[in-house]
């Protein structure tokens, strides 16, 4: 019944620890952040082991901190001259590339020389490979009036109810506008802990959703995604190649110097994917990803294509799986701790299931890109350990305690029997002999048991010598040990307890023993009186038994003087 009401408990509390995991706010967030630092280690491990490998036909035109030092050179102001971007566009195109994107936004008109801006305008009505950027925001209407953009819009996925929605927005040229819709959304998503693990595939401005600027190139590159599975916010989980700089940075500058004819580059462009970016940390924009604190937002934009074409993307899988997980690995722990002797080797068995299911997790993202969580289900394991060694051990304490009390106890009087009685008193003569402290015993029979059993049975006869029992043990202290004999007779371990204050104490038992009426079989009654030898540490002896020896005597006298009596 015990093990019943112990494993009701252990059920129980699992299910308030998970009503309150999933209604405390705090607790799922602590539990988010730390989820996502699993996601970020396992990240580092796999590009640490270069088990993947980037596109190598993805480059990054890099505004470095070289190239911003020769642009503030030789230009003398920043943003660089927008005719320079065109001749570096019209170089590159000569060697016949798959794409340009251009991670700047060209947000407004340079009025000391529009034929600058003219000349970068021409340049996207001349190639229809050319992307640009802008970015969604929500400035307030008195500062920004929110435009209608004319862009064309994108089909949104059918489970993405909660698609992040923006109320205005930061154009670009008109100009480019009116001769491109190559324009994506540089927007991104960051996690609570302000580091960037997802990219959206597009976003809600207007009641219309337009794509991000690298979904929109992937979707024209690949003419049909694979393995594209948005969460209900429309992002994805990028899966990282490496650390800054994994993808190869061509200098702007040394661009620049072969666009104007002052240098030659040792570059092919053919077939490449050329993505324009700053990289230079003095012009802030720079992130923080799972394997690097400080990582280019260009590289970021081409981590994501790459995902995208490779059908590499990480998909985290659904919050009931991660719950069967939990489940599972509580399961399993449980089966250690019940079946397992040794509390160590439950413990290294339990440690071992949690690590497997770790190297499981890795390796589900290193060949099936699938994020399994981590730290819910082992937690929730962790759980069913601790619970599962306190309701065993008190199934095991209880079960000592009863294995116990059955090898000390009398069955029929439920006082403790004759060998405990003797350890006992062994004890407390040892306590005694050694701290100088009393210690009395007194010997009990009960009169003429021969002739009651044998008058009303020995169903009788067992029921009186239970009564006595319970009378006698009712009427000491807590620190007195009443134990059986043998046969009808009783005895009483006094600790601290001096040989008067012993008699006084028999002689008080012998007296409401031979007060009370006693319930027989048949629902008869009958008076019982019993005899009570008392004998003393030091006084009668220094030994268990010469103590014993003297109680003895004393109660043979008793019964000799008439009975009933203490001596």
């Amino acid at each position: 019944m015990l093990k019943k009401i112990l494993y009701i408990l252990w059920v129980s509390v699992f299910l308030i620890l998970l009503f309150f995991g999933i209604k405390n706010g705090g607790m799922m967030n602590f539990l988010d952040i730390m989820e996502n630092r699993t996601f970020d280690i396992r990240q580092s491990i796999l590009i640490n082991s270069h088990s993947r490998k980037h596109n190598p036909d993805i480059v990054i035109a890099a505004i470095d901190d070289a190239s911003y030092e020769y642009i503030l050179d030789n230009y003398g102001e920043w943003p660089l001259r927008r005719d320079v971007y065109a001749k570096v566009v019209d170089y590159i195109e000569s060697q016949s590339p798959k794409t340009i994107a251009f991670d700047l936004m060209f947000v407004r008109s340079m009025k000391s020389d529009t034929a600058s801006d003219n000349a970068l305008i021409n340049m996207f009505k001349k190639y229809d490979n050319v992307y640009t950027a802008m970015n969604l925001d929500n400035q307030p209407e008195d500062l920004r009036k929110p435009p209608i953009l004319t862009l064309p819009s994108v089909m949104p996925y059918p489970d993405t109810d909660k698609t992040v929605e923006y109320s205005n927005c930061r154009i670009i040229l008109q100009g480019i506008l009116d001769a491109t819709s190559n324009v994506g959304m540089i927007n991104v998503s960051r996690s609570n802990d302000g580091v960037l693990r997802r990219m959206p595939l597009y976003l809600k401005y207007q009641d219309k959703y337009y794509a991000q600027l690298g979904y929109l190139i992937a979707n024209k590159l690949s003419g049909s995604l694979k393995n594209v599975r948005p969460d209900n916010e429309a992002s994805v989980t990028l899966n990282w190649y490496g650390p800054a700089e994994t993808f190869e940075n061509i200098p702007l500058y040394k661009l620049i110097k072969a666009a104007e004819g002052k240098e030659k580059l040792d570059y092919d462009f053919s077939n490449k994917i050329v993505y324009f970016g700053a990289t230079a940390a003095s012009l802030f924009d720079i992130k923080t990803v799972p394997v690097d604190k400080v990582y280019p937002g260009v590289e970021v934009q081409a981590t994501y294509v790459n995902n995208l074409l490779d059908g590499s993307l990480i998909h985290k899988v659904p919050v009931w799986v991660d719950v069967f997980a939990g489940i599972l690995l509580a399961l399993l722990t449980v089966l250690c701790v019940l079946k397992i002797t040794s509390m160590p080797v439950a413990l290294g068995s339990s440690i071992t299931i949690y690590t497997l299911y770790i190297m499981f997790t890795y390796y589900a993202m290193q060949f099936r890109y699938l994020w399994f969580g981590i730290i819910s289900p082992i937690i929730f394991a962790f759980f069913a350990f601790v619970i599962t060694v306190i309701i065993k051990y008190l199934i095991k304490s209880r079960d000592f305690d009863q294995q116990y009390k059955l090898a000390t106890t009398d069955g029929l009087t439920e006082l403790y029997n004759h060998r405990y009685f003797q350890e006992q008193l062994q004890v407390q003569v040892n306590h005694s002999a050694r701290y100088g402290m009393p210690v009395s015993l007194i010997i009990i029979d009960i009169d003429f048991f021969k002739k009651f059993n044998d008058m009303f049975g020995h169903q009788s006869g067992d029921a009186v010598l239970r009564q006595v029992a319970f009378t006698l043990k009712k009427n000491v202290r807590l620190t007195d040990i009443v134990c059986r004999y043998g046969g009808e007779e009783m005895s009483i371990i006094l600790p601290n307890t001096k040989y008067d204050e012993a008699v006084n104490i028999a002689k008080k038992l012998c007296t409401i023993v031979s007060s009370k009426s006693f319930k027989l079989t048949n629902s008869r009654e009958s008076n019982v009186t019993i005899s009570l030898g008392v004998a003393s540490f030091g006084e009668d002896g220094e030994t268990p038994a010469k103590i014993i020896e003297s109680a003895d005597k004393r109660l043979y006298n008793a019964k000799e003087n008439g009975r009933n009596r203490v001596n």
